[in-house]
C-alpha cells in the first residue's frame, strides 16, 4: 500500500513547496526571538512597539516594490533577491543591539510574521511566491496546492518554533548572557535564507509582461478587485499587527512567560494547525470559497475574545491555539481565491497591492497596542483585534458574496 503522488506535484511546485518550508522554518524562529531579543537589550514596552512598527513599515514598502517589479521583471529573480536581503538582515541582528540598525534589518529581512499557524504566508517574498504558485497550478487544483503550501509551511514553522527554545537552553546550561544567547538563532536564519536562494534556481518561469489594456473573463477587473481588497484588508491589518511579533511580547508581558513557554505554544499550535490545511480544500469545495472564508473568520472572533478574558497563560494559550486552527482553514482558501479571480499578468501586483492596506494598518498597530497596554489595560490590544475580525468578516461577505473563482463557475 502506498500514497499516490498528486498529479499537480510536478514542475515548479516541489521547489516552491521547498522554499516555503525553509522560509517558514526561519520566520517561525524570528517571530518569537526578535521581540524577546529587544527585551533582553533592555528596551521598554513603547520601544518594542516602535521597533516592530518601523520594521513593518519598511517591510510594507518593500512588499509593494516586489509586487510591481516581479510582474515586470520576473518573480523568480525577485524571490532570490529577497532571500539574499533576509540573509544579510538576520546576520546583522547577531552583531548589534542598536535600535535603528535592528529596525532597518528587521524591515529588510521581512520579520513581520503572522504568528503561529500562518504557514509563512507573509512578507516581501509573498507577492512573487503567490503569483508563481498560481501560474504553476491548474484552476481545479489551486486550492489543493495552496493548502499544501500552507501545510508544509506550518509544519516547518513548528520545527522553527521549537528551535526558539535555544536561547533559554544556552542561558541555563552554558551560562550565556541574555543578549548573546539569541545570536545562534539569527545565524541559523541567515543560513536558511541562503538555502532558499539555492532552491529557487531550478524554478522555471514563463514571464508575461503586463499589457496596457487587459481583457478578462473574471467578474471583477483588477481595479475593482483591489478596491474591495483594500477595504477589507485595511481592517484585517489591526489583527495582523496584534497576532504577529507583538503577540510574543504580549504573552511575555501579561503572563510573565519566557521564550521557552512561547516556543512550545507555537510548536503545538503549528502542529495542530496542519489538520486545518488538510481539510481546507474540501471545505472550500463544499461551502464555496467566500462562504468558507467568512465562516472561519467569524468563528475566530469568539476565541480572540476568550484570549482577552483569559486569567492564566494556559487558558490564553488554549484560546490562541483554537483560534489559529479555525483561522488557518480560511487562509489558503483566501489566497487561492484572490489569485483565481486576479488577472494572470497582474497577480504579483494584486498580491502586493491587495495586502498593502493590511500592512499599512499592521505597521502602526504595535505602537497603538503598546500605548493601549500602558493607558487602558493589558487586554485592550486583544479587544482591538477582536473588533477588527468581526468587521472584516462582515465586509468580506458584503463585497465578495457574488464573486466566484474559475473552478466554481
Amino acid at each position: 500500500m502506498f500514497i499516490r503522488r498528486p498529479t499537480w506535484y510536478k514542475d515548479n511546485v516541489p521547489w516552491l513547496l521547498a522554499t516555503r518550508a525553509v522560509r517558514s522554518f526561519s520566520q517561525a524562529m524570528l517571530v518569537i526571538v526578535v521581540p524577546l531579543y529587544a527585551v533582553a537589550a533592555n528596551y521598554s514596552t513603547l520601544q518594542v512597539g516602535y521597533l516592530l512598527s518601523i520594521a513593518l513599515a519598511g517591510s510594507t514598502g518593500l512588499t509593494v516594490v516586489v509586487g510591481i517589479f516581479s510582474d515586470r521583471y520576473g518573480r523568480k529573480l525577485i524571490m532570490m533577491v529577497i532571500a539574499g536581503m533576509t540573509a544579510v538582515g538576520t546576520a546583522v541582528f547577531s552583531l548589534t543591539t542598536q535600535f535603528w540598525v535592528l529596525a532597518l534589518m528587521a524591515a529588510m529581512a521581512s520579520i513581520r510574521g503572522g504568528g503561529a499557524g500562518s504557514g509563512g504566508g507573509f512578507g516581501a517574498f509573498y507577492p512573487a511566491e503567490q503569483a508563481l504558485v498560481a501560474s504553476s497550478s491548474r484552476d481545479e487544483n489551486r486550492n489543493a496546492v495552496f493548502s499544501t503550501l500552507s501545510l508544509i509551511g506550518v509544519l516547518a514553522g513548528a520545527a522553527g518554533s521549537i528551535v526558539a527554545v535555544l536561547p533559554g537552553l544556552l542561558r541555563e546550561y552554558l551560562s550565556m548572557n541574555a543578549v548573546d544567547s539569541y545570536h545562534p538563532v539569527f545565524w541559523i536564519a541567515a543560513i536558511s535564507s541562503l538555502i532558499v536562494i539555492l532552491l529557487c534556481l531550478p524554478i522555471q518561469e514563463k514571464h508575461v509582461v503586463p499589457a496596457k489594456t487587459k481583457k478578462t473573463n473574471n467578474k471583477l477587473s483588477t481595479r475593482r478587485l483591489l478596491g474591495r481588497l483594500w477595504l477589507t484588508n485595511s481592517i484585517n491589518g489591526f489583527v495582523i499587527g496584534v497576532v504577529g511579533p507583538f503577540m510574543t511580547y504580549w504573552l511575555a508581558f501579561r503572563y510573565g512567560v519566557g521564550s521557552t513557554e512561547i516556543a512550545i505554544l507555537y510548536f503545538v499550535a503549528n502542529l495542530l494547525t496542519a489538520f486545518s490545511y488538510i481539510v481546507a480544500p474540501r471545505i472550500a469545495h463544499r461551502l464555496g470559497s467566500v462562504r468558507a472564508i467568512v465562516f472561519t473568520r467569524s468563528a475566530t472572533v469568539l476565541f480572540m475574545a476568550a484570549m482577552a478574558l483569559a486569567p492564566t497563560f494556559l487558558l490564553a494559550a488554549l484560546s490562541y491555539t483554537i483560534r489559529i486552527i479555525i483561522n488557518s482553514i480560511g487562509l489558503p482558501i483566501r489566497q487561492s481565491f484572490v489569485m483565481g479571480v486576479a488577472e494572470e499578468q497582474n497577480r504579483s501586483t494584486v498580491a502586493a497591492m491587495g495586502s498593502l492596506p493590511a500592512q499599512a494598518t499592521s505597521m502602526v498597530t504595535p505602537t497603538i497596542a503598546s500605548h493601549l497596554i500602558q493607558s487602558v489595560s493589558q487586554a485592550a490590544p486583544i479587544w482591538l483585534a477582536t473588533a477588527a475580525l468581526a468587521i472584516n468578516a462582515g465586509l468580506f461577505q458584503l463585497f465578495f458574496k457574488n464573486v466566484r473563482p474559475p473552478e466554481e463557475e
